[in-house]
């Protein structure tokens, strides 16, 4: 009996952390450690595209799941993401540049919050995407969907913006999806 119980209070914490269905979004301006970060509108982000680095994170301690910005647990198995910049939640698909696999999650946090890197994610995507060892790899992010349930957005009501960084010196070349950082 006691046995049956511990298995039913486990499966019930593991199960509260799974359900996606944030109503609205997330993509309000916020400041972390004196920087200004505007999230895009939940509109304008499905089709967007951006390259740029990725590393991974584990939000949770022993038994303890971390909380995403959003409010939801987030679990050692859990596939999830963060990004500074897209509405949460959304569903985009990662590709890793150096190997060409790929997968889709869902972004639910906010981060990664040191330069250069444009994306976060959990343990389990990065070995999905062969960069655990690593720690870090070049990715391309493609947005599929913002929202969850009736709030769910799949095509842009508007085009996505173009992130281009503006070099220093006037001769240097642009390169596709470089962030314009003023």
């Amino acid at each position: 009996m006691v046995r049956l119980w511990c298995v039913l209070m486990i499966a019930a914490a593991t199960l509260s952390g799974c359900g996606h269905d944030y109503e609205g979004y997330k993509y309000r301006p916020y400041t972390v450690r004196g920087v200004h970060y505007v999230p895009m509108q939940p509109d304008e982000a499905p089709g967007y595209v951006e390259e740029g680095i990725a590393s991974h994170y584990k939000e949770s301690w022993l038994i303890f799941p971390g909380k995403t910005a959003i409010g939801e647990n987030c679990w050692d198995w859990s596939s999830s993401g963060a990004h500074k910049t897209l509405p949460l939640p959304c569903k985009v698909r990662v590709t890793n540049l150096s190997n060409g696999r790929k997968t889709v999650i869902r972004l639910n946090d906010r981060g990664p919050f040191i330069a250069g890197r444009n994306l976060d994610v959990t343990a389990p995507v990065a070995k999905k995407l062969g960069f655990y060892d690593a720690g870090l790899a070049p990715v391309r992010i493609e947005v599929l969907s913002v929202g969850d349930g009736s709030y769910r957005i799949k095509k842009a009501r508007r085009q996505p913006p173009v992130r281009v960084a503006l070099p220093v010196d006037s001769d240097v070349a642009l390169t596709p999806f470089q962030e314009y950082g003023g």
